[in-house]
C-alpha cells in the first residue's frame, strides 16, 4: 500500500509513519523542509513536482496546519486559517489532475468543532456546532475539504481530540506540570476533556481506510471523556505525587501570555462521543483513562 502524508513530520505523523511502515506499506511525507528519502518538498500551497506522488496513491492523508497552540492575534489567527484551508485547496487540485486517484483521503479537522458542553455529549449525527474563532476555523475547514465531490474518492474529516502519547502532543507537558506539584485543576476543573491514545489513533485510522462504508465527518476520540480535575487526579495517582497547585481563570490567564499560549485549550469543554467508530465495530484498546495513563506512565 502507498500512502502519502501532507504535514507527516508531527507527532501524528510520525506516529502513522511507524505505524504503517511496520506493517509494510510504503509511507511518503509531504514537508516544506524534507531530511529524508521518503519526505517531497512542498509550500501547502501551490502545484508542484510533488503532485506526482499523489498519482496512484492509495491513501492521502492531510495533517497540515499551523499550531493552535499560540496566541490568537490577527497575524496567528490569519496563518490558522490559510494552513489548513490552502494545503486543503492545493491538495484537491493535485486530487483532480490524477489518472489514478486515491482511493481514500482523510483530511485533519477537531473536535474543536462543537461548543462547550460539560453536560451534553457530542455526536456526528447530534452535536452542536458553534460560533466562535475556532469553531469557525474547522467549519470552514471541513467546507472546503468537503467542497468537491468525486465517487472514485472516499473523503472522512478527522474530529481529533487531544491524542496522548510519550512522544509529542500534550502529553508530555501534562506529565511535567504534575511532577512539578502544579497538577491540581485547571479554572473550574468541570470542562470535559476529550482524549484517545495515540496507539488508538493509528488504530481507528487503519479502520477507517479499512471501511469502505466509513465517509463524512468522525469523531477520533475515546468513549470515556472526563472533567479536567479526573484528569488531573488520575494523573497525580499515576505518577505518585501526592499534591497538586490548582489554578483559578485569572491565573491561567497571565500564565498563557507567558508561554505564549490560550486558555482556551485548557478551558474549553470538549464533550465529544466516537459514535460512528463504536457503531461500525471499532474496539478501543484503550478506552478508558485509567488503563491509558498506565501503559504511558509505566516507564
Amino acid at each position: 500500500m502507498k500512502i502519502l502524508i501532507a504535514g507527516g513530520t508531527g507527532f501524528l505523523g510520525e506516529s502513522l509513519e511507524k505505524y504503517y511502515t511496520q506493517k509494510g506499506a510504503q509511507v511518503f511525507i509531504l514537508t516544506r523542509k524534507p531530511k529524508r528519502n521518503n519526505e517531497i518538498k512542498w509550500d501547502a500551497q501551490t502545484l508542484g513536482e510533488w503532485k506526482n506522488k499523489v498519482e496512484g496513491a492509495d491513501v492521502l492523508i492531510n495533517l497540515t496546519g499551523k499550531s493552535v497552540d499560540c496566541r490568537y492575534h490577527e497575524k496567528n489567527k490569519k496563518e490558522i486559517y490559510t494552513s489548513r484551508t490552502d494545503s486543503t485547496a492545493v491538495l484537491q487540485q493535485a486530487v483532480d489532475q490524477c489518472i489514478i486517484k486515491p482511493k481514500v483521503w482523510l483530511n485533519a479537522a477537531s473536535a474543536t468543532i462543537y461548543v462547550h458542553s460539560e453536560t451534553q455529549m457530542n455526536t456526528e449525527e447530534n452535536g452542536v456546532i458553534g460560533d466562535d474563532f475556532s469553531m469557525n476555523i474547522c467549519k470552514s475547514w471541513e467546507k472546503e475539504f468537503f467542497k468537491v465531490q468525486d465517487e472514485k474518492v472516499r473523503k472522512v474529516a478527522l474530529r481529533t481530540s487531544i491524542v496522548l502519547g510519550n512522544t509529542g502532543g500534550a502529553f508530555p507537558k501534562l506529565r511535567m506540570i504534575t511532577k512539578l506539584g502544579l497538577g491540581g485543576r485547571q479554572g473550574s476543573g468541570q470542562q470535559k476533556v476529550s482524549w484517545i491514545h495515540i496507539e488508538d489513533f493509528c488504530g481507528a485510522i487503519d479502520w477507517i481506510i479499512t471501511h469502505e462504508n466509513i465517509n463524512g465527518p468522525i469523531n477520533i476520540t475515546a468513549p470515556g471523556p472526563v472533567s479536567n480535575e479526573t484528569l488531573m487526579t488520575e494523573m497525580r495517582k499515576h505518577l505518585k505525587i501526592p499534591f497538586g497547585l490548582n489554578a483559578v481563570v485569572w491565573q491561567l490567564e497571565i500564565a498563557s501570555l507567558f508561554l505564549n499560549t490560550e486558555t482556551e485549550l485548557l478551558l474549553k469543554s470538549r464533550n465529544v462521543y466516537p459514535e460512528k467508530l463504536l457503531k461500525t465495530g471499532f474496539q478501543f484498546s484503550y478506552p478508558e483513562l485509567d488503563k491509558a495513563l498506565h501503559q504511558l506512565l509505566k516507564n
